[in-house]
C-alpha cells in the first residue's frame, strides 16, 4: 500500500513544480513527512532524495491516477504545455487536465491549487490563454476547494525566457524587438510564485490569484536592462511579428529549440502579461538580475530538452 502524503504536485522535476515542492519540504513538511510527485518523467533524477515519492503522470489511467492521488489534502498542479508538438495540442493538454481533476474529486482530494496564467479566458483567440481558461472553468464546476493562481512571466534560475533574451544578447550583434516593444509585461520571482501558491494550499477558501512581480516593463525596457546587466554590445532592432518569428525559428534550428512562438507574441503585444491587481510577489527582477548577472544567460535553456527528451 503507498505511503499517504498530504500534498502532492504535478512536475517536481519541472521548472515551478520543483520550487513548490522545496516550498512545501521546508515549510509544511518540517518532520520530514514526504511530498508525492506525479510526474510524465519518472526515471529522472530525484534531487529530494526520499523527502519526495515519485508515481507516473499517466493521463490514460485515470484509475490508477486516483490511487496516486488517495490520502493528499491538496494537489498543486502545474501541469501543462507551453507549445503543440506532435500529438500534444492545447485541446489534448486541456483533456489531459480535466483527467487530473476528475481523478482528484475521485480520490477524494480536498482543495487543487492550479498554476494558470493571467488574463486566461476560455473565450481568448489565442488557443494558449483559451486552454488556460477551458481549465479554471473546470476546476471551478468540479466542486473541489480551489486555488488558481495566475502568474505572468516568472523569472529565476532555470527560467526560459529571461535566461535565454541574456543568452542572445551574449552573442549576437543585434536582437530583434517585434512591434513597437512598447507592450507590458510584470516578471514575478519564482521564489515568490512557489511561496503565494504554498499559503494558498493552507487556505480553505476559493481563491483566484494574479501572482505578478513588483516591477512593471515595456518589453523593450525588459530586454535593455539584461542587456545592461550583462554588458551586451547588442544592437536593438524593431521587427515586424512576421518577421520576428520568422528569425526565431531560423535560430532555433541549430539549437534544436522553438525559441518563440507566434501565441507568445500576440499574448505580449496584447498585454496580457500584466495585471491591474496589487503584485503579489516581493522580489524586482532588477535586484535579482543584479545578483545574478554573471550567470544569466550563461547557457541556453532548451523547452525541448526540458520537457521532451
Amino acid at each position: 500500500m503507498e505511503t499517504a502524503s498530504p500534498n502532492v504536485v504535478t512536475g517536481a522535476f519541472g521548472y515551478t513544480g520543483k520550487y513548490i515542492t522545496q516550498r512545501l519540504l521546508a515549510t509544511d513538511h518540517p518532520e520530514g513527512q514526504p511530498v508525492k510527485t506525479l510526474t510524465a518523467h519518472p526515471n529522472r533524477p530525484n534531487p529530494f532524495g526520499d523527502r519526495l515519492s515519485v508515481a507516473p503522470l499517466d493521463f490514460d489511467n485515470p484509475t490508477d491516477l486516483a490511487t496516486h492521488l488517495r490520502g493528499a489534502k491538496v494537489l498543486y498542479n502545474t501541469y501543462w504545455v507551453r507549445f503543440p508538438r506532435g500529438r500534444m495540442t492545447y485541446d489534448k493538454a486541456v483533456e489531459n487536465t480535466k483527467t487530473l481533476i476528475n481523478a482528484a474529486v475521485a480520490a477524494g482530494v480536498a482543495r487543487i491549487v492550479h498554476v494558470s496564467i493571467t488574463n486566461a479566458s476560455a473565450s481568448s483567440s489565442l488557443p494558449y490563454f483559451a486552454g488556460k481558461g477551458a481549465i479554471e472553468d473546470a476546476i471551478r464546476s468540479s466542486g473541489l476547494s480551489y486555488a488558481i493562481v495566475r502568474p505572468t512571466v516568472i523569472f529565476g534560475p532555470e527560467d526560459i525566457l529571461i535566461n535565454n533574451i541574456a543568452w542572445f544578447l551574449r552573442r549576437l550583434p543585434a536582437f530583434g524587438i517585434f512591434g513597437s516593444g512598447e507592450y507590458r509585461l510584470q516578471p514575478i520571482f519564482v521564489e515568490d510564485l512557489a511561496e503565494i501558491s504554498v499559503t494558498a494550499g493552507s487556505s480553505r477558501e476559493n481563491l483566484e490569484i494574479d501572482a505578478t512581480g513588483p516591477e512593471t516593463f515595456t518589453f523593450r525596457e525588459l530586454v535593455g536592462l539584461i542587456a545592461e546587466t550583462v554588458g551586451s554590445k547588442s544592437r536593438l532592432v524593431h521587427l515586424s511579428p512576421r518577421l520576428a518569428l520568422w528569425a526565431s525559428r531560423l535560430l532555433g534550428y541549430p539549437l534544436g529549440d522553438v525559441v518563440l512562438t507566434r501565441g507568445e507574441i500576440d499574448g505580449l503585444m496584447a498585454n496580457l502579461l500584466t495585471s491591474e491587481a496589487p503584485p503579489a510577489g516581493k522580489t524586482r527582477l532588477t535586484d535579482w538580475l543584479k545578483q545574478n548577472a554573471h550567470t544569466v544567460g550563461a547557457g541556453y535553456a532548451s523547452e525541448l530538452k526540458r520537457h521532451y527528451r
